[in-house]
């Protein structure tokens, strides 16, 4: 295309990008009409190809069929990849702890994981408890490739008839893969995971080896995983010398452990097991003759109607043990003996705390849950409670249960302003006013702002603006990067789950456990060091030696600065003595905590802290339903105070870095946090000199400089200006 040496650079590139896009028209068009053409010549030539008649339905149905082949093929291998994905480690050693725990006092509290013992093969259990478990789990376990099919078919027939869940129909293969690789989730997911890796373990391992590990690994309630830990834990016996009314009661555990568990329903247990010896007979293993006896004289469990099994504490501390050995804390040792921190004496009053309150109060506060975690400043848990029944649920709440913390979220918001500005401490001012970002304005639990107050005051009442305010200076202005850095001081504190930055962060809206509540707020208790939550105290293998210990081999980290630990503990003292958490005080012992409750009632927290131990307790309903009304300040602080006031028994009372008699004397003189000033007698005490007496006296000191400092702080607020109202836009509302 030729042009004109004067014609403009602009007219020239208009009129090559108009002939290119001719060209590229007529060549599409071109290239179309020859594709077509070429195509029909190809049809026309193939017709004389087609078969005709019957031949041509069968000719077409073998090519749908291997187009649908194909298709699912692909679909089935893109399932697949998953499921396989669980068996890339070494997933026959995955599970192969046998662990016994030990009290503090060394006592044996339980055991978990599977205690192997190579001399005890499959023919060494009695002949009618492999047939009790075939004949009530899987009939047709020898006939079938992991999945079976006609099993299925009637259990969803039977299933039908009966009106609800009346037969499994997964295999003994597929309750294997779910008890190897994955979890008791019900989804649709988890069962196209469970048969792939049914299927793929009948390759790799024979019918015998299968069974064996089923034996060995199912859970039969208790906190017994395996045939022969459950006949031990029921009938004070060894697995081959079970009887055949014995080995019926334990096949009956394999599907619901917790309902027929005999030390919990022996009259439930014992109508299951005339069922696995009905099953027996049906799939023509025994004859109604050889049961008889059996019926006659059912099995008799050992009494075990005064011992309590710490279970949730036990099921958290094998998921630790589970970690240290992935980490290869204990080399190729698998035979373990755990001293844990567990105090089985508060344990059980933990739990029957728990019980108590939600039996007294739960309808009127219309809570169904709860659960409490104790443990020492430096993280050594030593008491957990996930829910008011193991036997009826085994979710851990107390562990595994993301909540909302409303407002005891709070003190790592204060954390990180007294990190990033040196000059703030517990008697700086600052104001409670109506504030927004964006289109979202949080407002406080009364609906309205009360002006001027010291920072300590803010944190006491639980104001919500203040938070709100504290991250945009933290952020320089910018209040997402303020978010990221009280984020950043959480998880480094002890948070583990994901926090989102969201505006509403600040006062709360985020998910957090109970067990990392506790540890975060450790931090305070111990002055700054990291304390992350262990049960592991010290770990002996099979010969007794002593392979791992916590104080040796995870040394503490430094998280706050004393400073900043020094001012959040005189601030959040003055939660419990002047502010929303006052039924959790007790008697002679300083306490600092946070209230929290959520919006909509739906979780209510009380964390606190003495100087001996960290207690963290949470109500709510499992399905988030709301609550009538209650608060942290009202069940979980009180609850705080039954669990902690048993647990400081007998105790040295330590003192709270920064929160002693002394010090709130001289902070009530001088204006100042008291380890700006910690002198004399607040030095002794701190070295544990003080005798539990001698610190009373001083409480009694101090307690008259904190009536003057009331009197004198109510004043200056009476005459501070208050500010009213509320604001629409308000989306959240975190309540004390």
């Amino acid at each position: 295309m030729r042009q004109h040496p004067s014609t403009p650079l602009s007219t020239r590139i208009k009129r090559a990008a108009l002939w290119l896009d001719a060209w590229l028209n007529s060549f599409l068009f071109q290239s179309g009409r020859g594709l077509a053409s070429a195509y029909e010549s190809y049809s026309e030539k193939m017709k004389c190809l087609r078969f005709r008649g019957p031949s041509s339905v069968l000719l077409d149905l073998t090519s749908e069929a291997t187009t649908l082949g194909a298709v699912g093929g692909i679909v089935m291998l893109a399932l697949a990849l998953p499921a396989f994905r669980e068996t890339e480690d070494d997933w026959l050693k995955t599970q192969d702890l046998a662990v016994t725990f030990l009290d503090r006092y060394g006592q044996e509290v339980g055991r978990r994981g599977l205690h192997l013992d190579d001399s005890y093969k499959l023919e060494d259990f009695p002949n009618y408890m492999i047939k009790a478990a075939l004949a009530t789990e899987d009939r047709r376990f020898y006939d079938h490739w992991g999945i079976d099919p006609i099993g299925t078919f009637r259990a969803l027939v039977v299933n039908a008839q009966g009106g609800g869940v009346v037969q499994g129909g997964s295999s003994i293969t597929q309750q294997l893969a779910k008890n190897l690789f994955l979890t008791n989730e019900r989804s649709l997911e988890r069962k196209i995971k469970e048969a792939f890796l049914a299927v793929w373990l009948e390759f790799h391992l024979t019918k015998d080896e299968i069974l064996k590990l089923y034996l060995d690994r199912a859970y039969m309630g208790g906190g017994a995983h395996g045939v022969v830990a459950a006949a031990d834990y029921y009938f004070g016996k060894p697995a081959k010398d079970l009887t055949l009314a014995e080995a019926a009661m334990l096949a009956g555990l394999f599907k619901a452990p917790t309902k027929y568990a005999p030390h919990v329903n022996l009259p439930a247990a014992r109508a299951r097991a005339n069922e696995v010896l009905r099953n027996m007979v049906e799939a023509g293993f025994l004859t109604e003759g050889q049961i008889q006896t059996a019926r006659r004289n059912p099995a008799t469990p050992v009494n075990r109607e005064r011992e309590t099994t710490p279970d949730f504490y036990l099921d958290w501390a094998f998921e630790q043990v589970q970690a240290l050995a992935a980490e290869k804390k204990f080399g190729s040792e698998r035979v373990l003996t755990i001293k844990t921190p567990l105090d089985t004496a508060l344990q059980r009053h933990a739990e029957e705390v728990l019980e108590n309150e939600l039996r007294q109060n739960g309808r009127q506060y219309k809570a169904g849950q709860g659960a409490i975690v104790v443990m020492d400043v430096d993280g050594a848990v030593r008491a957990i409670v996930g829910g008011r029944d193991y036997g009826q649920s085994q979710f851990n709440r107390a562990t595994n249960g993301l909540r909302q913390p409303g407002s005891s979220f709070k003190p790592f918001v204060y954390a990180a302003a007294l990190t990033t500005n040196p000059k703030l401490n517990p008697n700086s001012k600052v104001v409670d006013a109506p504030i927004c970002l964006g289109n979202w304005c949080p407002q406080n639990y009364g609906r309205s702002f009360s002006g001027a107050m010291p920072l300590s005051s803010a944190l006491a009442r639980s104001i919500n603006s203040i938070p709100v305010r504290m991250s945009l200076e933290i952020g320089k202005g910018n209040a997402k990067a303020g978010r990221a850095i009280i984020i950043d001081t959480a998880k480094r504190m002890g948070l583990t789950h994901p926090l989102a930055n969201e505006s509403p962060l600040p006062i709360g809206a985020a998910e957090v456990t109970v067990i990392d509540m506790a540890s975060s707020y450790a931090v305070f208790a111990n002055g700054g060091k990291r304390a992350a939550p262990y049960a592991a105290w010290e770990v002996r293998n099979s010969a007794g030696e002593v392979i791992y210990r916590h104080d040796r081999d995870t040394p503490p980290k430094q998280v706050l600065e004393p400073r900043v630990v020094t001012d959040m503990n005189f601030m959040l003292n003055k939660v419990v003595t002047e502010g929303t958490g006052k039924r959790a005080a007790l008697e002679g012992i300083p306490v600092a905590g946070k209230t929290g409750t959520t919006n909509g009632y739906k979780d209510a927290w009380f964390v606190g802290y003495t100087g001996n131990l960290v207690a963290a307790v949470w109500y709510g309903n499992d399905d988030s339903k709301p609550m009538n009304n209650m608060t942290g300040g009202t069940l979980p602080a009180q609850t705080w105070h039954e669990v902690m006031n048993f647990a400081h028994q007998n105790l040295e009372i330590r003192p709270i870095p920064g929160v002693d008699s002394a010090a709130f004397a001289r902070v009530a003189a001088s204006g100042r946090p008291a380890a700006d000033q910690a002198q004399g007698p607040s030095q002794a005490f701190l070295a544990g000199t003080l005798s539990r007496k001698s610190y009373e006296v001083l409480g009694n000191i101090g307690s008259l400089f904190q009536a003057a400092e009331r009197t004198v702080t109510t004043v200056k607020e009476s005459t501070a200006p208050r500010v009213t109202g509320s604001v629409e836009a308000s989306r959240q509302v975190a309540m004390p």
